[in-house]
């Protein structure tokens, strides 16, 4: 079989024990690959879900040309054949010859000489090929007049097919359906869709100290916070979140419950458990179950995190395998390792393409301390200012276990790998909470 972890080594600066960010994202990354069963959906059930394949018209979208203004439809034509006004511009004057509402074209062809009051959406009457807006004209009992110059042929008429050819693709595999896009099928008149199926993830805490919510708190015990957080962001991905539970810290319990993930998960996360001299039978388990890429990043929060691949089976390569994801056990380094290392392949796993987070430019407000060799993630309050210039500060405290911090931050401040202490008014990267959830 061959082994992650060797195929891990072809990455530059690989370092199972302090793998820079960008590393650990690009062994994820070959790993990440996506589900390829499907099934055919309800347009409304759609949205959030993963195409499997192309949707393309089966008719023109708009159905026939039609008026973009309301106004008056005419053939273009006339302009030639407009007076001079004095000295002003030449007047162009039109016979009303009937009325085209969307729903109620006009019946007829509109004669030489004659013009057709239209309003947006409505078909372009036979014998026109230009609207003027309404706004431009002039009416007096059944005629209308307007400046000739005012509009030009062709004006103010959208053309059939002008957004969507029949037989062209409307959306490509891969997109992650949003509002827009179900709008843009139901205008299509498609009912059904063919999308991914949800990718499954199962989540875990592990810890004898750590109690769910509505059991009561013993003393040097702590609710678990990690399970509630880890459902919230995987349920914005709209994954098929399958929540273990609290593992007791025992060799056991443990293999039961990563085992019994493997069989029923496409990936699995656990938080806690993966620190040095924390749980020393996590590794010996994995040894076993398991194959290892790295299990420490050269980032903060967030250093001790396990990425490989699990089996169902008593060894590796018995059964049915998953990825794993080994998170740490503070609250802000599982959400922070979420963000950086496993939202996007989760993302990939979906079969959706993957779009990089953008990040912004920003003046840092106060001066930051940073140690060269790693990457940190802090978070930050990031405002902008009546020149549209972002200014970000820190929240305080960086403590991985300040939760309430990241409550408070609306954005991580990005200090890259090689970066060193900064002073007030450097600049520095953010990365918008919004671009992330």
């Amino acid at each position: 079989m061959t082994t992650l972890n060797n195929l891990s080594r072809c990455v530059a600066d690989y370092d199972p024990e302090a793998l820079p960010v960008a590393a650990a994202q690009a062994i994820v990354r070959q790993w990440a690959t996506p589900v390829t069963s499907a099934e055919h959906v309800p347009l409304r059930d759609a949205l959030d879900r993963v195409l499997a394949a192309d949707i393309v018209s089966p008719i023109d979208v708009p159905a026939h040309d039609n008026s973009a203004m309301d106004g008056y439809a005419f053939d273009s034509a006339a302009l030639g054949t407009s007076t001079p006004n004095g000295d002003g511009p030449r007047t162009l004057e039109l016979k009303i010859a009937g009325k085209a509402l969307a729903g109620h074209p006009f019946d007829g062809k509109a004669a030489r000489g004659t013009c057709v009051r239209i309003m947006t959406g409505a078909p372009m009457p036979a014998g026109c090929d230009t609207v003027v807006p309404q706004e431009l004209t002039k009416v007096e009992g059944e005629t209308v007049s307007f400046a000739a110059d005012a509009v030009r042929p062709g004006a103010n008429r959208r053309r059939a097919g002008e957004d969507l050819a029949a037989g062209q693709p409307a959306l490509r595999a891969g997109r992650w359906m949003r509002a827009a896009d179900i709008g843009l099928v139901a205008s299509l008149g498609i009912a059904e869709v063919s999308v991914r199926r949800r990718l499954r993830v199962a989540f875990f805490s592990t810890g004898d100290e750590l109690r769910s919510i509505g059991e009561p708190l013993a003393t040097g015990c702590v609710y678990d916070s990690n399970r509630h957080t880890l459902f919230a962001m995987l349920r914005r991905l709209n994954v098929e979140a399958i929540d273990l539970g609290v593992v007791r810290d025992e060799p056991g319990a443990l293999e039961a419950t990563i085992r019994s993930a493997a069989a029923n998960a496409d990936v699995v996360l656990s938080s806690g458990g993966v620190s040095v001299g924390e749980a020393d039978f996590t590794r010996k388990l994995l040894d076993t179950i398991g194959d290892v890429a790295f299990w420490n990043l050269a980032m903060r929060p967030g250093r001790p995190l396990a990425f490989g691949r699990i089996w169902s089976g008593a060894r590796a390569g018995d059964g049915h395998p998953a990825l794993f994801f080994g998170l740490p056990g503070n609250p802000v380094a599982v959400m922070v390792t979420f963000y950086q290392i496993v939202r996007e392949a989760l993302i990939a796993m979906t079969g959706a393409s993957v779009d990089p987070v953008p990040l912004v430019g920003a003046a840092c407000a106060v001066a930051i301390r940073k140690r060269p060799g790693r990457t940190e993630f802090q978070r930050g309050i990031a405002r902008r200012d009546a020149h549209g210039q972002w200014h970000v500060t820190p929240t305080g405290s960086q403590s991985s276990a300040a939760l309430s911090s990241m409550s408070e931050a609306n954005c991580f401040i990005v200090l890259a790998h090689d970066a060193a202490d900064l002073d007030a008014g450097d600049n520095v990267d953010i990365m918008l909470f919004d671009a992330l959830v």
